[in-house]
């Protein structure tokens, strides 16, 4: 049987499992059966969410096995031993593809967890690519002000209950957590990160997108 949260759809059969981190425990998802020849996929969760991207990890377990990991004091996951800014974030999913001994991966982001798959793919081993999907926060949309209108703006093309599926979500970390989030993302700099990335780097940018742009 599928589960179901809260609100919002149901998620797909996935194996879940806890792998203890520096930074601490991690919940991460899997769909699908490892391929020879065929990389790996390890999805990093967006801001404070990651239900809705099990449609998409179930999606890419149809080809390769693929990951869902959800970082500390977020999701799934335990709370985080210390805090954590996005370079640090980084650091905790390098270290759980080290722990998962995955092989190539292709690491993905979406939202905010572009920021933070940047920063891993930069020293995590193993590594054959990076997928950017809708990078967040992108310079135009600094500061936090201006950040607030776009999002606003960005939510009007998205599909009708997503914002209600995320709340349950978001109640975990509370306002302190949410605002903790924001705050280091905006304090990271993805064009300074993705230079240092030494595998193909692929952005993907919907044609409404207001929180990412072609500048």
């Amino acid at each position: 049987m599928a589960a179901v949260s809260p609100v919002g759809p149901s998620m797909p059969d996935a194996l879940e499992r806890h792998r203890d981190t520096s930074a601490g425990r991690m919940r991460s998802r899997t769909v699908g059966e490892r391929r020879t020849g065929v990389p790996e996929v390890v999805v990093v969760q967006g801001m404070a969410v990651a239900d809705y991207l099990m449609p998409a990890v179930a999606e890419l377990g149809r080809w390769t096995r693929a990951h869902l990991v959800e970082l500390p004091g977020y999701a799934g996951s335990g709370e985080a031993v210390r805090p954590l800014d996005v370079t640090g974030y980084g650091e905790a999913v390098a270290e759980w593809v080290a722990g998962a001994e995955l092989g190539p991966v292709v690491l993905v982001g979406h939202s905010s967890g572009t920021q933070v798959a940047a920063r891993a793919g930069a020293i995590a081993d193993g590594v054959v690519g990076v997928v950017l999907a809708s990078p967040t926060v992108a310079p135009t949309a600094r500061p936090l002000p201006r950040l607030l209108l776009r999002w606003r703006q960005d939510g009007r093309n998205e599909p009708p209950g997503l914002t209600p599926a995320h709340l349950w979500e978001w109640r975990r970390p509370g306002v302190a957590g949410l605002l903790h989030l924001i705050r280091v993302h905006l304090r990271d700099r993805i064009e300074d990160a993705v230079p240092a990335l030494v595998v193909p780097v692929l952005v993907l940018r919907g044609s409404g997108d207001r929180l990412t742009t072609t500048d």
